[in-house]
């Protein structure tokens, strides 16, 4: 005979081991990031990484496809009826997570909130002017001049509900560089095809499949759970042990042990963004004093110093591509007269610096993070040290990003380590707008340096209007031919991507992006 107590125990016992065995049977993918994300809030700061994660939670007015193609989504269609307006028609039937129906009015409440002057991403629509509802499912976007690459900007521009803004104050965007916080930091309310269960920062953020979600599925994951694991070797160590199983950021030392795990899957190749080194180009330095990075010879000297094919060897492992300009070769407006590197030459680093008047050198705060990018803690070291050899003295700062993004946003950097992929609109005109152009309007948001050179700002501008595409790609050229020759910014390489998953995965899709998209992820 079994006790009250007893069978209290067996029943327990009965329902924990019944819900092990539905989450056993769940098709759950364990995510072991090496960064957290932001916010929960896509317009809050222009990283990649936080947008790609959100993407299953938001959508856009379009996306990309399989093979990077772009594609419809929220609208089903689209047309040019002037010169500087397009007419989308949206999609019917689609509902927020909330249930509450999708309309023009949430399109138009987006496209505000994302291009208000306080939007960290309002530079990811360089050219909207401005929205009109015709109707519930028609909007028009007009723009401030013929433009071209209204689609693929568009691909990251997530839609939220306006009632869901309007309930909770959350109708200005919220910025993580600056410290502005708000409801839609913490909260979610999108159409795409996983809805929000849970946030822990820093530990854990937890997915649910969207079962009403309009399209029709190419998954069958049931759950995500996406957990930050900053150090390499704890993240290895978990895939290793079956503790997570996926990884994006499989560091390169590993990917031999990687590769000879049984169950394990290493997908590699050489990812779409330029790594690269940004300098201050204010008038003093950080630290107070003239700023000698305002004179090209420096910048050459301190170019000329560093040993790019022994990074490459030794601190990436042979795995990422030296870059001479500031695009990965698949990217339109690339050239591959400009993508020749320069060797590294310390004696005739030190002769510029002296010719220079900087024979004793200087020194400099020189902010990277430790996750950025792959072996980031290790080349800025690299770097450092090489820059050390010619007489420079480099204070050397690295933390997490979170830590170190304000400081590169907000001038408190003489030079520092960023990445782009020209994501999400994969052409030249990305890095043009947003990082080479001047401060002004919706360009230059990435212009951390503070530089200005005209002839960039007259090709950019020239390019963003001009519909001849070989006539706008040649223009874009010419712009990174200037940013080469004045070493605007200095590239350093396209860094290696690999990534892990579990052998028990039927398809996991690696894009040259590498944005993970688990909507066409199959367990």
């Amino acid at each position: 005979m079994i006790s009250k107590t007893g069978l209290k125990v067996a029943l327990l016992g009965g329902m924990a081991a019944a819900t092990l065995a539905a989450t056993a049977s769940a098709e759950t993918v364990r995510w072991g990031a090496p960064r957290d994300i932001v916010s929960l809030d896509p317009y809050s700061y222009g990283d990649s990484y936080t947008i790609n994660f959100l993407n299953h939670i938001y959508e856009g007015l379009v996306r990309f496809d399989r093979d990077l193609q772009i594609e419809p989504a929220l609208a089903e269609s689209w047309e040019i009826i002037s010169p500087t307006t397009w007419r989308f028609s949206l999609r019917k039937g689609v509902k927020f997570h909330s249930g509450s129906d999708f309309t023009a009015e949430d399109v138009l409440a987006s496209l505000t909130r994302v291009s208000d002057e306080s939007s960290p991403l309002k530079g990811n629509l360089p050219a909207y002017k401005s929205a009109t509802v015709v109707d519930d499912h028609t909007i028009d976007i007009e723009l401030t001049g013929a433009y071209p690459l209204l689609l693929n900007d568009l691909t990251n521009i997530h839609i939220f509900d306006k009632d869901w803004l309007v309930e909770n104050n959350a109708e200005m965007p919220t910025d993580v560089s600056a410290g502005v916080e708000g409801y839609a930091t913490f909260n979610t309310n999108g159409t795409g095809p996983f809805v929000l269960e849970s946030r822990t920062p820093e530990a854990q953020t937890v997915l649910t499949v969207n079962e009403g979600w309009w399209d029709e599925p190419q998954h069958n994951l049931t759950r995500i759970e996406f957990q930050p694991v900053t150090s390499a070797a704890t993240r290895v160590a978990a895939l290793l042990s079956g503790e997570v199983d996926f990884v994006d950021s499989a560091p390169v030392q590993d990917l031999p042990r990687l590769s000879a795990a049984p169950n394990l899957k290493v997908l590699e190749r050489t990812d779409l963004r330029t790594v690269m080194l940004g300098f201050n180009r204010r008038d003093e330095l950080v630290a107070g004093g003239e700023n000698p990075l305002n004179d090209l010879r420096v910048r050459q000297a301190m170019q000329l110093a560093v040993d790019m094919d022994l990074i490459q060897s030794r601190v990436m492992r042979g795995k990422s591509r030296n870059a001479g300009t500031l695009v990965a070769p698949s990217i339109p407006g690339y050239s591959e007269a400009l993508d020749s590197v320069v060797a590294a030459d310390p004696d005739k680093a030190r002769a510029l610096l002296a010719e220079a008047g900087y024979e004793d050198g200087f020194e400099f705060d020189f902010v990277c993070t430790n996750e950025s990018y792959v072996n980031e803690e290790q080349f800025c070291q690299a770097i450092a040290s090489m820059w050390s050899r010619i007489g420079l003295s480099p204070r050397l700062d690295i933390g997490p990003t979170a830590k170190q993004t304000p400081k590169r946003a907000g001038g408190k950097a003489d030079v520092y380590t960023i990445g782009w992929a020209t994501l999400p609109m994969l052409d030249t005109y990305s890095i043009l707008v947003q990082m080479l152009h001047s401060k002004e309007g919706n360009s230059g948001v990435f212009n951390w340096g503070n530089w200005s050179y005209p002839e960039i700002d007259k090709l950019t501008q020239a390019a963003s209007v001009e519909l001849d595409r070989e006539k706008r790609l040649s223009m874009e050229t010419e712009a990174l031919r200037i940013a080469k020759e004045e070493i605007v910014m200095m590239p350093l390489h396209q860094q290696p991507m690999a990534w892990a998953v579990s052998g028990d995965f039927e398809d996991f899709p690696q894009f040259p992006d590498n944005k993970p998209r688990m909507w066409f992820v199959t367990r």
